[in-house]
C-alpha cells in the first residue's frame, strides 16, 4: 500500500513537471511570437546599435531651418533615430504610415512593385532627405517601399508633430508645399522621358542624375554602388539593355566600369547622349 501511494506520488511529481515544462514552452513561445510582431510593425525599436547624437541631428534640414526654437525643441522631443543595416525594409508599399522619416546617413532606394513583381525605382535618398510624407499628408497607405542599401540612420517624426507644425508655422507648411512640387515635376519629366526618348538617351539621363545627386570623387567615380539590375529598375528596361548599354558607353569612352562602380570620363559627351542640350 505504502509503495503504490509512493509510486502514485512521484507519477504526480513527474506529470506536474511535465506540465509546468509544457506552460512555460508556451509562454515562452507566446512572448517570442509577440516580440516579433512587434519589431515588425514597429521597425524604429528593432535595430540593434543607437546612433549616436550628432547623427541623429536635425538641425541641418533645410526643411527645418524656418521653425522657432520651442518647436525644433518639440521636434527633437517627438522624434524617434535609428539605425538601420543595409537590406532592412523601412516601411513597404500598401502599409500604414504613422510618420515620415528624415534620412541623416546613409542611402535608401524607393521604389514601387509591378504586377509581374518587377520593381520600379522611383528615386534614392540621402543625407538631409526625407521619406513618407507625401502618403502621410494625404493620409493613404503607403505608395513605395524604402529598402536600405548602404547603412543608414534614420530619424522617424509622428504625423501629430507634421500635423501641428504644418498648422502653426506658414513657412514651414510652404517648403512642404514646395517638396511635393518638386516630386511632381521629377514625375511629370521621367513621364515624358519614358514616352520620348530612348533607352540609350535615359540611361545617360539616369548616370547623369545620379552624378548629380550624389557626386563624383576625386577619380571622377561616382559615390553610389548600384547593380546592373537597380540601373534597368531606373531607367525602365531589361538588365541586358542596360549591360549592352554600358559597354557601348564604355567603347565610345564616355564612361568607365569597375565592377559596380562607374567613373566619368567624358560628361558633356554623356550630356549631349542623353539629349539634355
Amino acid at each position: 500500500m505504502n509503495n503504490s501511494s509512493n509510486f502514485t506520488l512521484k507519477f504526480s511529481d513527474q506529470s506536474v513537471t511535465i506540465c509546468s515544462f509544457l506552460e512555460s514552452s508556451h509562454i515562452a513561445l507566446v512572448l517570442n511570437l509577440d516580440l516579433f510582431i512587434y519589431k515588425q510593425n514597429n521597425p524604429m525599436r528593432s535595430s540593434i546599435k543607437r546612433p549616436s547624437d550628432d547623427e541623429c541631428d536635425l538641425s541641418g534640414f533645410q526643411l527645418f531651418k524656418k521653425l522657432t526654437e520651442h518647436e525644433m525643441a518639440q521636434l527633437n522631443y517627438d522624434k524617434t533615430s535609428s539605425l538601420y543595416k543595409k537590406g532592412s525594409i523601412i516601411y513597404r508599399e500598401g502599409s500604414r504610415l504613422t510618420g515620415f522619416f528624415c534620412v541623416t546617413r546613409g542611402i535608401l532606394k524607393i521604389f514601387k512593385t509591378g504586377i509581374d513583381g518587377k520593381e520600379q525605382i522611383i528615386r534614392f535618398a540621402k543625407k538631409g532627405d526625407i521619406i513618407a510624407y507625401r502618403s502621410l499628408l494625404s493620409q493613404e497607405l503607403a505608395c513605395t517601399t524604402a529598402k536600405v542599401i548602404e547603412e543608414a540612420v534614420l530619424s522617424h517624426i509622428p504625423y501629430q508633430t507634421l500635423l501641428y507644425l504644418i498648422q502653426n508655422n506658414w513657412q514651414f507648411a510652404h517648403h512642404m508645399l514646395q517638396i511635393v512640387c518638386k516630386e511632381l515635376r521629377e514625375a511629370n519629366d521621367y513621364i515624358t522621358d519614358i514616352a520620348q526618348k530612348t533607352v540609350r538617351e535615359r540611361l545617360a539621363e539616369v548616370l547623369l542624375l545620379l552624378k548629380e545627386n550624389f557626386e563624383l570623387d576625386n577619380a571622377n567615380t561616382l559615390q553610389i554602388s548600384l547593380t546592373r539590375e537597380e540601373l534597368a529598375n531606373m531607367v525602365g528596361t531589361a538588365t541586358e539593355s542596360v549591360i549592352r548599354l554600358l559597354s557601348e558607353f564604355k567603347q565610345d569612352q564616355l564612361i568607365d566600369l569597375q565592377g559596380r562602380k562607374i567613373k566619368f570620363i567624358n560628361v558633356p559627351g554623356l550630356t549631349k547622349v542623353a539629349n539634355l542640350q
